[in-house]
């Protein structure tokens, strides 16, 4: 049953050292790593999220968290989304299109033209990718430090052109 979200949503910058934070990360992480073939889960654990370049946002109802998602900096035009994961009791509820949207509004502002991802081929990430088609983001090649493999699917979004379709 969907969560019923007592208070507005708000995203901030997620504190790596909230222990809610750091389990919905660990369930990601474990979730991804055993959905995906050994080599091929690039998930993110906590240590790598404390990189520089990674931008770990949080999305709450009052003090429910219910999703996270990072954006990552390739280069000051290109940026990447990183570590998206909605809790398992808000899926249903829009909660990955308000992060996906609360990004690439990040991603603009810091003055990215592109923004692309990695998720998996495996039937378990149908909805992450129907997430992102929604939004614009079409199959593209291998990007930055990633290789072709068949249990991954590459994705890109040209912030240039007329947005993400921002559905409700």
């Amino acid at each position: 049953m969907p969560a019923t979200f007592d208070q507005p949503l708000r995203i901030v910058t997620a504190d790596l050292n909230d222990g809610r934070v750091v389990a919905l990360l660990e369930t990601h992480y474990a979730t991804a790593r055993a959905q995906t073939a050994p080599g091929s889960a690039h998930a993110l654990d906590l240590s790598s999220l404390r990189a520089p370049d990674i931008r770990l946002c949080a999305a709450w109802s009052g003090d429910d968290l219910l999703c996270i998602g990072a954006l990552r900096t390739l280069s000051p035009e290109h940026g990447e989304i990183k570590s998206m994961h909605v809790a398992q009791r808000a899926r249903g509820r829009s909660v990955g299109s308000t992060m996906l949207r609360h990004l690439l509004d990040v991603a603009r502002r810091r003055g990215m033209r592109q923004v692309s991802l990695e998720t998996g081929s495996w039937a378990y990430f149908e909805p992450a990718r129907a997430l992102y088609r929604n939004h614009g983001f079409v199959d593209c090649a291998p990007f930055g430090d990633y290789a072709a493999d068949p249990n991954s699917v590459f994705m890109t979004l040209n912030l240039d052109a007329t947005g993400d379709a921002r559905p409700d």
